[in-house]
Parts: structure tokens; C-alpha cells; sequence
């Protein structure tokens, strides 16, 4: 549990940086841009890294029973994560819905796996970063973030939601070899 504890701390940690303006800045003028989003790009990997090998070696300590549609609605919930992750990198209309398409994605993931786990150690990790994710929206949104005005051709809708669910039926595919968990029975 400590890694996986100290993965959060790390990747969350690096991720709090832009809340705080003048840190951020401050970082730049005195390392560059380039030298910033380069240890930036190192930090949160290696957070990452730590939460991944601490989720899969933390102790299974349960909390709760998961409810029994819970499988349910993270199947639900989860192309709905791929296909906002998707629009946070490319071009669509998603956009002009939501300033925080990754941060709704990691949401509605943090959401669907609170719903069909019931660990501390899932706790953590889908609480804590749902948690982030819901603060930086908040965070974002008080620094003037906002819902681009520029419309797209549905052409780009169709091919970030099509690149969404391919990314999803990958993850599907490869959830027992990535986490341990095998998603559909």
C-alpha cells in the first residue's frame, strides 16, 4: 500500500503544479519550457509507474461489497472515459462541451471502478485520482478554462469516437495482462 500511496502522491503531486501559477512560472523562467514539460513527462511517468506496481501488489483489505450492478456500470461508464481521453487530444466538438475532456474521462473512470471494487486499495487509487480530477476542473475552471468556440466537421466527432472505443476494446482485451483483472467473464 505505501507505493501505491507514494505513486499517487507523485503523479497528483506533479499534477498540482499548474494549479499554482507562480510555482509553475517560477519553474520555467528558472529550468525552460522544454526542461519543465520534459520533467514534468518524467515525474508523472514515474508516478504512474509506482501507482500501477502499488495497486497490483497492495493487500486486498475490503471495504464494502460492490453492489451487484456494479460491473455494469462501469461497462457503461468506461467508452464514455476512452472517448473523452480520446477528444482531449484531438480535434472535435467534444470541446466545445467540456474545457476538461481528460478530467471527465479520468472521472467517469474513477467512477466506474468505485462502483465495482470495494478496497481500500481501490479506494485510494479510484478516489484519489477521481478526487484530483474533480479539483483541477474546479481549479481550471477559476483560472478562466472554458469550452472552446471553435466548431469542427462531425467528421472529427465520428473519428474520436471511434478512436475511444477501438482504445476501449483494446484496454478490454488487455486488462488481465495490464491489471490482473479480467473485465468480461
Amino acid at each position: 500500500m505505501t507505493l501505491l500511496v507514494l505513486g499517487i502522491l507523485v503523479f497528483v503531486g506533479i499534477h498540482l503544479v499548474p494549479t499554482f501559477a507562480s510555482v509553475r512560472q517560477n519553474l520555467i523562467t528558472r529550468y525552460g519550457a522544454q526542461a519543465y514539460k520534459g520533467g514534468f513527462t518524467v515525474i508523472s511517468f514515474i508516478g504512474l509507474i509506482l501507482l500501477i506496481i502499488g495497486k497490483a501488489k497492495a493487500d486486498f483489505v475490503p471495504l464494502w461489497t460492490p453492489a451487484t450492478w456494479g460491473a455494469q456500470v462501469a461497462m457503461l461508464l468506461m467508452p464514455f472515459s476512452f472517448i473523452l481521453l480520446a477528444a482531449s487530444n484531438m480535434p472535435s466538438n467534444v470541446k466545445r462541451l467540456t474545457a476538461h475532456p481528460m478530467l471527465l474521462g479520468v472521472t467517469l473512470w474513477s467512477a466506474a471502478h468505485l462502483a465495482s471494487n470495494g478496497d481500500l486499495a481501490s479506494l485510494a487509487l479510484f478516489g484519489g485520482l477521481g478526487a484530483f480530477a474533480l479539483f483541477d476542473m474546479w481549479s481550471a475552471n477559476r483560472r478562466g478554462a472554458a469550452p472552446s468556440k471553435v466548431a469542427y466537421p462531425i467528421t472529427r466527432d465520428i473519428v474520436v469516437v471511434a478512436v475511444g472505443v477501438l482504445a476501449y476494446g483494446i484496454f478490454l482485451f488487455l486488462h488481465p495482462y495490464l491489471f490482473g483483472v479480467r473485465v468480461i467473464t
